[in-house]
Order: structure tokens, then sequence, then C-alpha cells
């Protein structure tokens, strides 16, 4: 993470959230894109969760990436309390493989937007990404920095299959 003052926040509901959610730090540090990362459960800490979501553009913040595993309530109970875009990352569960997750931050209701990822490390390394084109708005840098990805990432697949055996 850079020194900047962070446009994006990372949030998760536990700490084991934590392997997953880092893939997208690591998204946004290739971005070159400030951000913060804190443990708001919607359950466990409530209050924690009210004043970070009801502050997060008042501390300049631009857009929010939520984890969350199980009842996954974290991504729609943080976009009920800030208008900014939130972008949502089930976790994969021990249980369902996740599966729970996805369809608990899918199915919010109309007028509660929030933005649902895959499940799992992919997951989360697109919603670095989809925060990274959200901030890629408004800074030129960023925006040069995710063409490069983009056109590293086309650059890398091969034309012709061949044996790896």
């Amino acid at each position: 993470m850079t020194s900047e003052r962070p446009l994006v926040g990372i949030i998760m509901g536990s700490q084991s959230d934590w392997p997953t959610m880092k893939h997208a730090a690591e998204a946004l540090d290739g971005l070159g894109v400030a951000y913060e990362t804190k443990i708001v459960s919607a359950h466990r800490t409530p209050d924690r969760l009210v004043e970070y979501a009801k502050s997060a553009k008042g501390r300049g913040l631009k857009c929010i990436i939520a984890g969350a595993g199980g009842a996954a309530h974290l991504p729609g109970m943080a976009a009920a309390m800030t208008p900014l875009p939130v972008f949502g990352v089930p976790v994969q569960s021990s249980m369902l493989s996740g599966k729970d997750s996805l369809l608990s931050i899918v199915q919010m209701p109309g007028g509660v937007p929030v933005g649902t990822l895959a499940i799992g490390k992919a997951g989360a390394k697109n919603a670095g990404l989809l925060a990274g084109a959200v901030i890629a708005l408004m800074d030129d840098a960023v925006a040069a920095k995710l063409d490069d990805f983009r056109a590293a990432q086309t650059e890398s697949v091969a034309i012709d299959p061949v044996d790896e055996s």
C-alpha cells in the first residue's frame, strides 16, 4: 500500500478472510492505488461497520471492496450506509464452498446495489481491478497502469497451443 491517502477501502468480516482479500490489495498495489484494510464484521462489530460505512466518503474513499463468507451481510450492509460503489467478494466457506456467500451477496433488493464478483481469489483480484478502474476515471496515471496491465495480460496468452508433458 502506498503512503498516500486511501482511495479504496478493503473490508472483511474476519481475519480468516484475509488470505482471499489480500488479492484485491495486490491488484491495487500493482496499479499504484492507495487503500486501507480493516476487519469489520456485520455481526460481531456492527457499530464499527456503521461508523466505517457512514464515514467512508467523507474520509476520501471512492469505493469499497467488502469480502465476506457464510451469511455474507457485510457488503450489503455497507452499501446500505454509503453512497459509494461497493464491490462484494464472496469468500469461500467450508460448508458450501462459497455458494452461500455468493447468493447472500448477489441477492440484494432493488435500490441497494452491490457489484458482486466471483467466489474467492479470482473475485478478490477482479474487485481490486474494478476498484482500480473506478479510480482510473479520475487519475490518468492509474488509467495508464490499468491499460499496461491489460496489454501485458493479452501478450501473455500464446497463439498456438503446445504439449506441456
